[in-house]
């Protein structure tokens, strides 16, 4: 993958930072997209070198997504891989249906869903011209079981399954694209939200909880995507994988509050 382009939506933190430091590592120049993290993006895009760049974007803006797939090209000449990691949620119980409205759903919509959208749409004449090109966007299993943080976000991520199949079939076959679907990721996110100490017994519950009796990080999932992105896998197009170190083979899945997802 030496010398090839990817540019990673949400990059700065989280699962996106452990994609592009991944991604580097086999030789892939990265664009590192941010929307809020500016500090954290260029720290990273210095710490990995390669020419990485960090490029600031709201992928909720057609516009600027259509910008980013620009600056990747002026910046390399081309695009061959696009992780859309960016993502967001609302906490709310499932069984509340007052919890939330309209507006929740759209807002969560507009960036999980339509941001996806809008950065294939962005960056396909460029991928299009590469001999393998592909994307990984970034679900989750709540997408696949209807569990996770609310309604509106399990919708989301189910609503991004979908289109990942239907833009595998017509993309084909310059562009490959498939998705992952991660469950519970100790990111900073729950560190900064529980601190390290219900961090730690967050891991513990969750590995307690899996058949692979681990909590996922951000790396355990960065790898898989690279596997994905790989030309090696080039014959893998329009397939969703859990992430989830087992726990979908637990009928008692469905069951489970699933509120970290």
């Amino acid at each position: 993958m030496t010398g090839e382009v990817a540019v990673v939506t949400g990059g700065g933190t989280g699962i996106g930072a452990a994609v592009v430091r991944v991604l580097a590592a086999r030789g892939v120049r990265c664009v590192v997209n941010y929307a809020s993290s500016r500090e954290a993006a260029e720290a990273l895009a210095a710490e990995v070198g390669n020419g990485a760049i960090a490029v600031r974007a709201d992928v909720v803006d057609d516009g600027q997504c259509r910008a980013l797939a620009q600056a990747a090209v002026e910046a390399f000449g081309r695009i061959d891989y696009l992780v859309n990691n960016a993502g967001k949620t609302k906490f709310a119980a499932h069984e509340d249906l007052e919890a939330l409205d309209a507006e929740d759903f759209i807002d969560i919509y507009r960036l999980n869903l339509i941001g996806a959208f809008q950065m294939i749409r962005a960056c396909a004449p460029a991928m299009r011209e590469g001999p393998h090109s592909a994307v990984v966007n970034v679900a989750s299993v709540a997408g696949v079981h209807g569990i996770g943080s609310s309604v509106a976000y399990a919708a989301s991520k189910g609503a991004l399954i979908t289109m990942t199949k239907s833009l595998a079939r017509v993309l084909a076959p310059r562009i490959r694209m498939n998705a992952v679907a991660p469950s519970y990721v100790g990111t900073g996110w729950f560190a900064n939200r529980l601190g390290e100490e219900g961090l730690k017994a967050l891991n513990e519950r969750i590995a307690a909880s899996v058949p692979m009796a681990m909590a996922a990080t951000a790396e355990d999932i960065a790898g898989p995507i690279a596997m994905l992105l790989d030309p090696a896998s080039r014959v893998i197009t329009g397939e969703v994988i859990e992430l989830d170190a087992g726990a979908h083979l637990d009928v008692g899945l469905s069951r489970r509050p699933g509120k970290e997802i």
